[in-house]
């Protein structure tokens, strides 16, 4: 029934000439070397651009109210294309589509482009909209997978302190956001550090929403973050759900985290989050449930976190040994914890405390 009365709205827009061709807002795909997981959206075009530094408060707030008050197509057929696999797919209720490729042959490890298309239903502009996203499949021949969460482990976000996170989230953007020092550095030498050449992957698993996966990109890319996979929250689309970003259970959280242990069963995994949410409960979790494949937990310890105490009482009785977790506010203690465990060589450590004096 919604998805009928969305589908009406949409027609009386398109009557009025007030809707704008549909776009598919494609995400990072991940897979193996057997197969591929694909997922994106379909909505009425946002009209976004990149940031600049010099943007003002007014248009940062338009582009995220934008992000926010997107109209997401239901029934909507899509066309997606990776190697020589074909697939045809069509969006849920909520805009949304979600696909497995399998390979009829294993493909080598590394970053690949999928192909995106939609039919346009307005009577201007070409018949299909097109549009690509990477893909990333996974060599077994790295050390480790990495798992972080977004919202104050990497980026200055105040989640838990809804004011102060409201006035970030509207009046600035991907250009003059700001991560915490050091965090480029020590996530670099994470991810180049496999003996075997291949960078380690990266997972970002995050309770924002998707509706900010552009801006996410964007800051990633333009703070040198390594480039990695984003698994985000459920598309938002109201202005009521601004004041809720970031905010629900998290369980999702466990859940993506969960499906990836299994996709890469061969595979174990560093686990970075923050004290300001639940992350220290998921990944103990996450521990109880995989016993030896998770070989650190970092936490970033956030100025109004709960006490030191409160959040390690989380780790009693896990596999995971107790030295093998972090609580810290300091990146470099970090990368210094991790060189002790040997995940980081003298060298990364080194380079981690450089970036740090620079920062």
């Amino acid at each position: 029934m919604a998805s009928v009365g969305k589908t009406f709205w949409l027609g009386v827009r398109r009557s009025l000439g007030l809707a704008t061709p549909p776009v598919v807002l494609a995400y990072r795909g991940y897979g193996t070397r057997r197969e591929a997981y694909l997922q994106g959206h379909v909505l009425d075009d946002r009209l976004l651009r990149e940031s600049s530094p010099r943007d003002s408060w007014w248009r940062n707030l338009r582009a995220m109210l934008s992000r926010f008050l997107s109209v997401t197509i239901p029934d909507a057929v899509v066309h997606i294309r990776l190697f020589d696999q074909e697939v045809t797919t069509t969006t849920d209720e909520d805009g949304c589509f979600s696909v497995r490729i399998p390979f009829p042959e294993q493909v080598t490890p590394g970053w690949y482009t999928a192909f995106y298309s939609v039919e346009n239903p307005l009577n201007e502009g070409p018949d299909e909209l097109e549009t690509q996203e990477e893909v990333l499949i996974v060599s077994s021949n790295v050390d480790y997978g990495i798992i972080s969460d977004v919202d104050d482990t990497i980026i200055i976000s105040y989640a838990s302190q809804t004011l102060q996170k409201l006035r970030l989230i509207l009046t600035k953007n991907a250009s003059t956001r700001l991560p915490f020092p050091g965090v480029a550095a020590l996530y670099q030498q994470f991810q180049g550090n496999s003996a075997e050449g291949a960078p380690n992957p990266f997972f970002f698993i995050s309770s924002s929403e998707w509706n900010l996966y552009d801006f996410l990109v964007e800051f990633c890319a333009i703070q040198n973050i390594p480039k990695g996979v984003f698994l985000l929250d459920n598309l938002k689309k109201g202005l009521l759900d601004v004041v809720r970003s970031g905010g629900g259970t998290h369980n999702h959280k466990l859940e993506k985290a969960r499906s990836l242990l299994n996709l890469y069963p061969d595979l174990s995994f560093v686990l970075f989050g923050d004290s300001g949410q639940r992350d220290a409960d998921l990944y103990a979790k996450l521990s109880r449930e995989f016993p030896n494949r998770i070989l650190a937990i970092y936490i970033r310890q956030v100025s109004n976190g709960p006490a030191r105490e409160n959040v390690m009482q989380h780790f009693q009785d896990i596999p995971l040994p107790m030295d093998r977790i972090c609580l810290t506010a300091k990146t470099e203690e970090v990368a210094q914890h991790a060189g002790k465990l040997g995940l980081l060589n003298e060298q990364a450590v080194h380079l981690v405390r450089e970036a740090m004096e620079k920062d």
